[in-house]
């Protein structure tokens, strides 16, 4: 039987160019390809584009 292991990751876990600078699309991006890397699989995620930035939530998978 298959076993997985589950992460929340949001907006705040994107690291950015500043502390007042809102998260662009490809920092978002960035961060997910790395923890895909890491082997973490994205199965549901909540995407909001703001003015000058995007707020996101979502879960991580990968199996252990």
């Amino acid at each position: 039987m298959k076993r997985f292991e589950y992460k929340i990751v949001d907006t705040r876990d994107v690291p950015t160019g500043g502390m007042f600078k809102g998260r662009k699309r490809e920092d978002v991006e960035a961060y997910l390809c790395s923890l895909g890397f890491e082997g973490w699989e994205l199965v549901n995620v909540d995407f909001r584009e703001l003015e000058g930035g995007l707020e996101f939530a979502g879960v991580m998978k990968k199996e252990v």
